[in-house]
């Protein structure tokens, strides 16, 4: 069979809804500044879909900062892979400053969090190793896995008690083969916003042997005391092996580190084929991050700020007699039940008649029967924006309730 005509006849999981889902409500443009207050489709709306955590992407420093990098160094310094020719004094900075936020000894920078913690993770193991990793983990760290030519055991979604089960078996098989245990896990779950179970999984160190790498990506810069991520948030820094997070949340930027032990991290430096093989971080990134980092540094207002409208958000939502599931982090995910095709009613019902911009999560990616409507709070919301929203939500329950939804044009034309 030919390869191309046999994607036509299966577009795959999401692929099948594009016909009616694409740029509307997948690839959507939102348009202007980044901000609470955005255009989509030429109409404005109110947008809970950017992980603008501490509102940075126009912050006036942060601005300033991007456009003198700019100006003094264009996008194409420094040529070449950092190993070659890519290396300079302002991406040592960065690492050193990153490290120390995280309480780390050492930090290397990756040029893309999707490919960089595939290939930390790839560059970390041999087929002798086993893996024991949460069943939620992103796609990105499932995507690593189905590379490593060893075994791995998955353990439901936060359940110690299941993971301490397959650190049992992975304990047995490593004890055949002469390789290590890595478990992986995340800080904050991106889709339903509560935190890995740090602290029960690190007590686990005294029973089995293993190192421990989480993926913070939704948790630096918006936990902890400091901002430093949900490892100091939960209080197990020390014994948080491979801490990894990426600019493109609470940074507002591009790219993504990896902080650890020395040995690692230079171990990491000469074996992670996607840094090798790649340019180097653009110097313009490089000193932006630099002030972004200043900046989640010295301005503790801006998480501060984020979590009074997190709470705000979370208050009026749970008085109003929704659920946000689990989540005890900045991530809010608002739990319905419905179709697809109630799903993308009321999607469109927020947006074309409330002026409500947010992401919906549907089957496959959630069970089948269940609509997730998730809200990304950021420090630059009002207390505004969350009351407009709450009375938005309120009238879309009622009409998913009365099978407003399940009974229009839009709905029944989706289906299941």
């Amino acid at each position: 069979m030919d390869l191309f005509a046999k994607l036509k006849m299966n577009m795959g999981p999401l692929g099948k809804h594009s016909e009616f889902a694409d740029g509307y409500f997948s690839f959507p443009k939102l348009e202007g500044e980044i901000a609470p207050r955005m255009k989509f489709q030429g109409k404005n709306v109110l947008t809970w879909s950017l992980n603008n955590y501490l509102g940075l992407a126009n912050h006036p420093e942060v601005r300033k900062a991007d456009a003198d990098a700019a100006a003094q160094y264009g996008a194409a310094y420094p040529m070449g892979a950092r190993m070659m020719s890519g290396q300079t004094s302002l991406h040592e900075q960065l690492e050193d400053e990153l490290a120390a936020f995280v309480n780390k000894e050492k930090a290397y920078l990756l040029n893309y969090g999707y490919q960089g913690i595939m290939s930390v993770i790839d560059s970390l193991l041999d087929r002798k190793d086993v893996v024991v990793y949460d069943s939620e983990c992103h796609a990105c760290i499932i995507d690593a896995l189905r590379m490593h030519l060893g075994k791995r055991y998955v353990f439901p979604h936060n359940d110690i008690q299941n993971c301490e089960k397959q650190l049992e078996r992975a304990t047995k098989l490593a004890n055949e083969t002469g390789g290590g245990i890595l478990v992986i896990t995340e800080g904050v779950f991106g889709m339903t916003g509560d935190q890995g179970k740090l602290k029960e999984i690190v007590e686990l160190k005294k029973k089995f042997d293993f190192r421990l790498l989480i993926d913070d990506a939704h948790g630096f810069g918006t936990m902890g005391k400091t901002g430093a991520g949900t490892d100091e948030e939960q209080g197990v820094q020390d014994q948080v092996d491979l801490y990894f997070s990426t600019f493109a949340k609470s940074m507002a930027s591009i790219g993504a580190f990896i902080a650890g032990d020395p040995d690692v991290i230079m171990f990491l430096r000469y074996n992670m084929r996607s840094q090798i093989f790649a340019k180097a971080l653009p110097m313009l990134l490089v000193a932006g991050a630099l002030k972004r980092l200043e900046l989640l540094k010295t301005q503790p207002q801006l998480k501060d700020n984020l979590w009074k409208i997190v709470g705000a958000l979370r208050k009026g939502l749970h008085d109003n007699g929704f659920s946000t599931g689990k989540s005890n982090s900045p991530v809010t995910p608002v739990v319905l039940n419905g179709t697809v095709g109630e799903a993308a009613a009321l999607t469109q019902d927020l947006r074309e008649n409330y002026s409500i911009f947010c992401s919906v999560v549907i089957y496959p990616v959630i069970p089948k029967g269940m609509i997730i409507l998730r809200l990304i709070p950021t420090a630059v919301h009002t207390l505004e924006d969350v009351e407009e929203t709450i009375t938005a939500f309120a009238a879309i329950k009622e009409k998913l309730t009365s099978g407003v939804y399940k009974n229009s044009e839009l709905a029944m034309s989706v289906g299941e």
